[in-house]
């Protein structure tokens, strides 16, 4: 897959480039981020304003943006994060960029592998040690973390952060699950409805569960507050990006509008979201060490990257618990019927498709022209619209199954128990 990525996809894409005078930079998309926390911290400087976007511009893409060119892109990367990042990009700030760069890959890459065991622990599947590297290697290698980490996309440490929350509810901790919970409002549409979930799963409970609810809203009330001390006014200005933001990227396009249309996929988005509130008020009263309520997760999460404004493949990192309830119970879907098998088939083959698809092309370079090999780059990609459609529709699919899920016989392997009380 790095191979894939290192000498076919980006050596195809500068070809591009040269052929059509599309502008390449350092096309990193840590960088917008790191230059407005750089410009807000050391020169007081707005991030949000248009002469920074330019010097954005010219770090991201190499030069502005020209709107008559028709190959330049029409994302103007534009500083469009909750100020409060700066927060979390504080001790970067001084350091040139290309280190900053550097040490943020590694780290991001770091924190992919930190988030199996995290994983791991939190759905209490206890495998071999050898399991767990497979699991961190195959995890490394997916395209999603590829790309993540590859683009310095913060989307990797919200996933990370997410990782760490989840398993601090599994034990208990709910302030600390809270704490980190509202870090990851960085990417605020990455957790709006896990947070919501959550939300009514603490009420349902609020004596033993309030914890969480109190240390989420005490930290964002810090974080906004911090961000307005930096910079007064901000929630205006924030909002003016992601308005900003939407105007010129068309809008903001999601997986379903990519699949169906836009229209029928905002229509498919809400009743996607009416569909997950129902399941979470069923599930409010779930223990946090049931497969009910990993279930309920993973949905909230598969849900998420259907109906948010943004198809970015990097995204499905967060899909990472949803394959791993879904390896657990192959076995006992695939022998309940030929619909459940169809569903397993499909949804493994979109999983796992691009890893021999770049295995292919890797080897293929020793024996053909560069030049050849990369016409079929795109090989690797094209199940990628289909992963998070079909995880979400088995997950929907065989949501009894997967709520049974158990591994008390065999604690080695991935087992799926009946439901005695639900039979």
């Amino acid at each position: 897959m790095w191979i894939w990525v290192q000498a076919i996809a980006i050596p195809h894409q500068h070809a591009e480039a040269d052929a059509t005078g599309a502008p390449r930079g350092n096309l990193s998309d840590l960088y917008p981020r790191w230059l407005g926390a750089r410009e807000l911290l050391l020169h007081g400087r707005d991030p949000y304003r248009d002469d920074i976007t330019r010097e954005i511009q010219i770090g991201y893409y190499g030069r502005v943006l020209d709107p008559s060119r028709p190959h330049d892109p029409k994302d103007q990367q534009a500083f469009a994060y909750p100020v409060y990042v700066v927060l979390m990009l504080a001790p970067t700030v001084k350091l040139p960029f290309a280190i900053v760069r550097s040490w943020v890959f590694w780290l991001f890459t770091l924190l992919t592998a930190m988030s199996v065991p995290l994983w791991l622990y939190t759905l209490e599947w206890r495998i071999s040690t050898s399991a767990k590297i497979a699991w961190t290697l195959l995890t490394l290698s997916s395209f999603p973390a590829v790309q993540g980490a590859k683009l310095q996309q913060l989307t990797v440490l919200v996933a990370a952060i997410i990782a760490a929350a989840m398993s601090a509810v599994a034990q208990r901790r709910l302030g600390l699950a809270g704490v980190l919970l509202a870090m990851a409002t960085i990417k605020p549409q990455l957790v709006v409805l896990l947070t919501l979930w959550l939300g009514v799963w603490v009420i349902s409970q609020w004596k033993e569960r309030q914890w969480l609810f109190w240390s989420f809203v005490i930290t964002i009330a810090l974080m906004v507050a911090a961000g307005e001390l930096l910079l007064p006014g901000w929630i205006r200005e924030f909002r003016g990006a992601m308005s900003s933001y939407y105007t010129y990227t068309g809008g903001g396009t999601s997986v379903l509008d990519v699949l169906l249309t836009k229209t029928i996929g905002r229509m498919g988005s809400v009743v996607m979201v009416a569909l997950l509130s129902w399941f979470a008020w069923d599930k409010r009263r779930t223990a946090e060490t049931t497969a009910e309520f990993w279930w309920m997760f993973c949905f909230a999460m598969a849900t998420t990257l259907l109906v948010i404004p943004t198809f970015a493949p990097y995204n499905q990192i967060l899909l990472l618990p949803a394959c791993m309830i879904f390896l657990r119970a192959f076995r006992n879907q695939w022998q309940s019927g030929p619909l459940r098998r169809f569903f397993v088939a499909v949804t493994a083959s979109s999983v796992f498709w691009s890893y021999p698809a770049a295995a292919g092309l890797a080897i293929a370079l020793l024996f053909l022209p560069a030049v050849t090999v990369q016409q079929f780059w795109r090989l690797p990609f094209y199940p990628s619209f289909a992963i998070p459609v079909m995880i979400y529709a088995t997950l929907l699919a065989a949501r009894k199954d997967f709520c049974s899920l158990s591994d008390n016989l065999h604690p080695d392997l991935p087992i799926l128990q009946p439901n005695a009380a639900a039979e």
